[in-house]
C-alpha cells in the first residue's frame, strides 16, 4: 500500500517539474530581451505565451529575434549605413560630375 502511494506522489513530483520546466522554458527569450532591453521585450513575452500554446513553434524565432538586439550596439546595422551612406554620396558626385561635363 505504501508503494501505491509513494508512486503517485512520485508521478505527481515528475508531472509538476515538466510542467514547471515547459513554463520556464518559453521564458528564456523573455529573459534575454529584458536582460539587454530589448526594445520589443513586451512582444517577445506575449509572442513566448502563444508559442507555449502553439506547442513552442515560435520558440525558436523569439530566441533570434531577442539575441539580435544588443544594448552597445544595437540591431548592428549603423556603422553599415554610415559606410553606405558614404559610398552612395560619392557615386552621387560622380554622377553629377559626369553629368555635367562637358562632353568632348
Amino acid at each position: 500500500m505504501f508503494l501505491n502511494y509513494f508512486a503517485l506522489g512520485v508521478l505527481v513530483f515528475v508531472f509538476l517539474v515538466i510542467f514547471y520546466g515547459i513554463i520556464v522554458l518559453h521564458d528564456i527569450p523573455y529573459l534575454i530581451a529584458k536582460s539587454r532591453n530589448h526594445p520589443h521585450a513586451d512582444a517577445i513575452h506575449v509572442a513566448g505565451w502563444v508559442s507555449l500554446f502553439t506547442l513552442h513553434v515560435l520558440w525558436p524565432f523569439l530566441w533570434i529575434w531577442a539575441t539580435l538586439y544588443r544594448p552597445d550596439r544595437g540591431w548592428g546595422m549603423e556603422g553599415r549605413n554610415a559606410s553606405l551612406e558614404q559610398r552612395i554620396t560619392a557615386l552621387e558626385q560622380k554622377v553629377t560630375a559626369d553629368r555635367d561635363s562637358p562632353k568632348g
